[in-house]
């Protein structure tokens, strides 16, 4: 007997700045684009993070949040602005890199990709960067209690860099995966001529790991090298898998390259769960004027619904990822845009484009 399809549970925490606007703008092209594929009805669970936390709780991740997030599988997460926090509460950790802890959200998976219409200074570019969200040389992130930053001295600061097997396997698979549904082709991307002993396990892992997909091309770049060949030839890439940092530098530029980083999308996921963030921040000068670019958080919100689609075998969660890819694009195909892309619409006006667009084949 065929099983009826239940609605799915979708964390929602709005953040800071332009977290309440572009989060809003996501939750409504969501509903649009799962109608459209003939999916239930998402059945939002809002949970709060950031300046309406402290307000309201003291705390700007309150523990009945991760507790919220315990009974989930899957969130979308607002930005946040905790460097504008009260001050007693600027020296805990990250909301995102809290949440990212807790749950073990090992992979940062972050697509960068032109789009028709779209001024961009890479316009052949459309790769995806792989990188390793647990440890590396992030220092909240790679210690089991404190921080991998410390000061023997007033005048000497030090940090720790971790790199594990562990982590290098996992992550090295996530590329892998994702390259066999693309163009086959994977670059690790280290420092080994500088860092042999951690970029060198790092590389060294990857290409263990290779051996398990024969159908995948494989090589690796020193990360500085990779900077220069995306800005010379960002379409020679496809996907690149490299640690905490270098990721985190890459991607950004990878964003700017595909044209703003208003429309770099980002998933954080383990095996069993995953969180849509976009990469940008809160940009707290734009919020509440209705001028905020929702792509990177709708981009990032199908790819929660692929990777929904992809872990329960859901035709329809899949669809409407694909939808809402297809909508955005022709939107900007269309000449609609924000002003950060040189368009005039605003936040609502290009969402409102964006959902009609959802039903359409």
């Amino acid at each position: 007997m065929k099983r009826a399809r239940t609605a799915v549970r979708l964390g929602l925490i709005e953040g800071d700045g332009i977290g309440p606007e572009v989060v809003r703008a996501t939750r409504v092209v969501v509903d649009e684009a799962l109608a459209a594929a003939g999916a239930p009805a998402v059945e939002w669970v809002e949970l709060p993070m950031g300046h309406r936390a402290i307000d309201e709780f003291g705390a700007a991740l309150p523990e009945h949040t991760l507790r919220g997030l315990e009974e989930l599988d899957a969130w979308i997460l607002g930005p946040h602005d905790n460097a504008s926090y009260p001050a007693e509460h600027r020296g805990a950790v990250a909301p995102g890199g809290a949440i990212r802890k807790q749950f073990g959200l090992f992979a940062n998976i972050r697509p960068a990709r032109a789009f028709p219409g779209v001024r961009a200074a890479a316009p052949d570019i459309d790769l995806v960067i792989v990188r390793e969200n647990s440890e590396g040389f992030y220092a909240d992130r790679n210690m089991f209690a404190g921080s991998g930053e410390f000061q023997p001295s007033r005048d000497m600061a030090m940090a720790v860099g971790v790199v594990t097997r562990r982590a290098c396997e996992l992550i090295a698979h996530e590329a892998f995966r994702a390259a066999s549904a693309r163009r086959k082709r994977v670059t690790i991307v280290h420092k080994a001529n500088v860092l042999p002993m951690t970029m060198g396990l790092f590389r060294d892992v990857c290409y263990e790991v290779a051996r398990a997909y024969p159908g995948v091309e494989v090589d690796d770049e020193h990360v500085d090298a990779t900077a220069a060949h995306l800005v010379r030839a960002a379409g020679d890439f496809d996907v690149l898998v490299t640690e905490n940092l270098f990721g985190d530098i890459l991607s950004d530029l990878a964003g700017e390259l595909s044209g703003s980083l208003g429309m770099a999308a980002s998933l954080n996921c383990s095996a069993t769960r995953a969180m849509a963030q976009a990469v940008h921040g809160a940009a707290p000068t734009l919020a509440g004027h209705n001028r905020a670019n929702p792509v990177a958080l709708q981009l990032s919100a199908a790819m929660l619904l692929r990777w929904l689609g992809t872990r329960d075998a859901d035709a329809a969660a899949s669809d409407a990822a694909d939808r809402i890819e297809r909508a955005v694009a022709a939107t900007f195909a269309a000449g609609i845009a924000t002003a950060d892309l040189g368009g005039q619409v605003s936040t609502a006006e290009f969402t409102e484009q964006v959902c009609a667009r959802v039903h359409r084949r």
